[in-house]
């Protein structure tokens, strides 16, 4: 009882694990599971460069960041010239929830006002800000100056009486009714935050055009757009991030987990002068963010995507597993969609075809019967009912077959319970 008794944990049985090596995780009598779930651990668990240079700068030197340190400057301008022309400073802090929430604060700074739009199935992090943005499919926010609006989906539209380009016309409309109560409200628009690839919607299939038109209809509003790459980031879709892949262009960035392969690590990208008012109004400071072990670490990820050659992996590896699954549609009655970008794939199960009626339930049992096969994966989506696929980036084709006989077996074993 030390931790509460709400703390969360996954599956019916726990695991307890002690030790990760790559994609795989050992539990405490030995048993190995492979990791299809951690985007973590990007550059495999236990990195050994990671590990090294996380030993090695901190044997050396770690301190807070208002002593001059040319190590968070390098790894700072590394980063910032990975993104476009738009993206050219960055504040560094620890989670993904802070870096959003910086986002945040940039954004009502920038504009001068205060309402936020957000997909209604969102999650983006637990401080009393960023959690008024989550689930609100459930219920409206608790902040009035918060609004959601429906997530683009094609597998399960809003409306099936018309084309693609009409539907998405009917996606822009709920975004626009959105901005319109925050300004009938008085609070006005400051900015739209979602993840590029919808992650905890379930990676839906969308309008091809709806991203570069969903940019310019908040851009219009005088808003301005912060992309959360904290799932999306860091070569997860098989290029460096989210925005790339779903085609626009944000003026803020919010980046996390991966960053530090385990180290608490996040950053907020944005222009110059977005970033300095950001500085002079707010006097933001991180005691342990833009550290001199903050740079060594992340020096070393970005190292390691590099040398394994992990954007282009996550696209070949990702790809083939996909097209694996999709083939199965044909055959499996409860495999309703398969969908996503690079190693990040949800396969949504189903009552039935016809219906499309989320089956919950039995994507709870299939996540179990995977486990006790030896493969760790979660589930995802706005109803609970998609398989999530989102392993390590160091995810092999090899590995990938091999959760593919374990995948069919258990088809067979949860259609027959």
């Amino acid at each position: 009882m030390t931790l509460g008794a709400g703390a969360e944990l996954f599956y019916d049985e726990p695991l307890e694990i002690v030790r990760g090596e790559g994609v795989y995780l050992f539990e405490k009598a030995g048993r190995r599971y492979t990791d299809l779930y951690n985007n973590v651990p990007c550059v495999g668990h236990g990195n050994a460069a990671v590990v090294r240079a996380m030993s090695e700068q901190q044997a050396i030197l770690n301190i807070h960041s208002r002593y001059l340190h040319e190590g968070i400057v390098s790894f700072g301008e590394r980063l910032v010239g990975l993104h476009h022309d738009g993206i050219e400073s960055v504040v560094f802090s620890c989670s993904g929830t802070e870096a959003v929430e910086v986002a945040i604060q940039m954004a009502r700074l920038k504009t001068g006002n205060r309402g936020i739009i957000c997909s209604n199935a969102a999650y983006h992090g637990n401080s009393e800000l960023v959690d008024s943005l989550s689930y609100l499919w459930e219920a409206p926010s608790a902040s009035p100056e918060v609004r959601a609006f429906e997530y683009p989906d094609l597998y399960r539209p809003i409306r099936t009486d018309c084309d693609e380009d009409a539907l998405c016309d009917a996606y822009l409309d709920e975004v626009a009714r959105a901005i319109n109560s925050l300004k009938s409200n008085g609070v006005g628009l400051a900015a739209l935050v979602l993840c590029p690839v919808f992650a905890n919607e379930g990676t839906p299939d969308m309008p091809d055009t709806y991203m570069s038109r969903l940019t310019d209809l908040v851009h219009a509003e005088g808003g301005l757009v912060i992309a959360d790459e904290v799932q999306s980031g860091y070569g997860r879709t098989g290029v460096w991030w989210g925005y790339e892949k779903t085609g626009f262009l944000p003026d803020i960035v919010a980046l996390g987990k991966p960053m530090g392969n385990g180290l608490p690590l996040a950053a907020t990208l944005a222009s110059r002068r977005l970033v300095n008012a950001f500085r002079t109004e707010r006097d933001y400071f991180n005691t342990c963010a833009a550290s001199p072990l903050q740079a060594a670490v992340g020096m070393a990820v970005l190292d390691e995507i590099e040398r394994q050659d992990l954007v282009n992996r996550a696209a070949d590896v990702g790809d083939y597993l996909k097209r694996q699954l999709e083939a199965r549609l044909g055959t499996a009655e409860k495999i309703g969609d398969v969908r996503g970008y690079g190693l990040f794939i949800n396969v949504e199960m189903v009552t039935d075809k016809r219906s499309r009626s989320p089956d919950p339930a039995y994507a709870h049992r299939l996540c179990e019967c995977l486990k006790a096969h030896g493969f760790l994966t979660g589930l995802n989506g706005k109803y609970g009912n998609a398989l999530k696929i989102r392993p390590p980036l160091v995810f092999t084709r090899a590995h990938a077959d091999e959760f593919l006989k374990a995948f069919d077996l258990c088809l067979e074993v949860c259609d027959d319970t």
